[in-house]
């Protein structure tokens, strides 16, 4: 039981910091496209 929860929690983890990560580099990625946007 216990080593099944700290197996979940390691993949939610990963999970977590996946989304993250991708959250991330979407935004930095908006940030650029509007500042060569305003260029124009």
């Amino acid at each position: 039981m216990n080593e099944t929860v700290l197996q979940a929690l390691d993949i939610m983890w990963k999970g977590m910091l996946g989304i993250f990560v991708a959250l991330v580099v979407i935004m930095i990625f908006v940030w650029i496209m509007t500042k060569i946007g305003k260029k124009k």
